[in-house]
């Protein structure tokens, strides 16, 4: 039984997130390098020890999600848990959070940050396919089956925008409502339920103008001026825009080279995160860039596909909504690195420094690769079921088998 199991796991996957991490892992240690020394005393391999040392927790957390069944995770008591601890974990970052960067969003533990924002978009995307898979049968019944999923995903949501840490919040909006449009729902019921988005909107118009300085802070503005032109706000809001141009022109075909970087050098802030996909054009050039490209292309995909295969409503809306919440997450990162949307301070998955996002990540793919390992034995199994079917069919009514 056993060895039928690990013949039916998607190695593809396996492969690509090994490959993608390693890579990432190389990577940070070029791109943090002169950041680690002028941080912490000549100690250029401050965050590589700090990400090898996440990246062995995440392996560890993918080969667990890869074993463990991903159907145990519907259950109503462990729902009922993973809720409780998403809303208390979110709630208690306001008296017990580390301020980083003016968000109030990680819990700090001795040298260590964790965000349970992060871990929040997986409990988010098991409770909405949990929940939407077990109201198949009423799912366009708005005020049973559409609404009370919803009202946690806006709770939740709120809880992150406020700390404040918009960028994350609307990741987990987009992955709750990527998960609703594939859950089943007829056209009309959606166009109820963007209808009724659009009435709330409106009523809560007066609170966002009374609240305008405090929702649009002069930060947040920056952000968008230096989007629109860069050049021209080059010495401020379009700073980080400007160079990372730079570092992905400098790169060409083949790239500086390796460790060869001169953005890292001061000019890019935070290299190793939120623009490594800038280090890695300027070193590796557009051969690095289709790497990472073409490896998350890959992955997210690989999910959707799954998804379409796997005949479990459930295992099906999980593969949709962990794919989405890869894709989402590179998109955002991606845009705002090349221009194409403003900076938001999204990590790129898997390659950028960041052990609650590589841990989450991981985990996510772990169940990933679960669901797929029961589509293709299911697959087999029906094959094998279709072969015995038609060799009973070609045995004739006096037992001998038809030539």
């Amino acid at each position: 039984m056993l060895k039928k199991i690990l013949k039916s796991y998607d190695y593809s996957i396996v492969i690509v997130y090994i490959l993608l991490c390693l890579f990432g892992l190389v990577m940070i240690y070029s791109a943090s390098m002169v950041v680690a020394v002028q941080r912490y005393n000549f100690e250029s391999n401050y965050f590589y020890v700090k990400q090898v040392k996440s990246l062995i927790l995440s392996f560890i957390a993918f080969f667990i999600t890869a074993f463990l069944p991903y159907k145990m995770y519907k259950s109503n008591k462990f729902l009922g848990l993973m809720m409780l601890v998403s809303i208390i974990g979110l709630a208690g970052i306001f008296v017990f959070g580390h301020v980083s960067n003016n968000a109030q969003s990680w819990f700090r533990l001795g040298t260590s940050s964790i965000q349970p924002s992060e871990f929040v978009k997986l409990s988010v995307i098991i409770y909405l396919s949990a929940v939407y898979a077990k109201k198949q049968s009423y799912i366009d019944q708005f005020n049973k089956g559409v609404i009370p999923p919803l009202l946690f995903l806006i709770f939740v949501c709120f809880l992150i925008a406020i700390q404040p840490d918009l960028g994350t919040a609307s990741i987990i909006f987009a992955i709750g409502l990527t998960i609703i449009l594939c859950s089943g729902m007829k056209l009309k019921t959606m166009m109820k339920l963007f209808g009724l988005g659009l009435l709330v909107v409106l009523i809560l118009s007066p609170v966002i103008f009374l609240k305008k300085d405090q929702i649009f802070s002069e930060t947040r503005i920056g952000r968008f001026t230096g989007f629109m032109d860069p050049f021209a706000t080059k010495a401020g809001e379009g700073f980080q825009l400007y160079n990372s141009y730079l570092a992905l022109g400098s790169g060409g075909i083949k790239g500086l080279g390796l460790g060869q970087s001169v953005q890292k050098l001061g000019y890019l802030p935070e290299p190793h995160t939120d623009f490594i996909m800038a280090i890695i054009a300027e070193e590796l050039g557009i051969f690095g860039v289709a790497f990472v490209l073409l490896g998350l292309s890959y992955l997210v995909l690989r999910g959707i596909y799954i998804g379409v295969k796997c005949r479990d409503p459930f295992g099906s809306l999980l593969s949709i909504g962990i794919s989405s919440m890869i894709g989402i997450q590179a998109f955002i990162n991606l845009g705002g690195v090349s221009g194409l949307i403003p900076i938001t301070g999204v990590p790129l998955p898997l390659i950028s420094y960041g052990g609650s996002s590589l841990l989450l990540l991981s985990a996510s793919l772990g169940v990933l690769v679960n669901v797929s390992m029961f589509v293709k034995y299911e697959e087999k199994y029906k094959k094998k079921q279709e072969n015995t079917t038609m060799q009973k069919t070609s045995i004739n009514h006096r037992g001998f088998k038809v030539h």
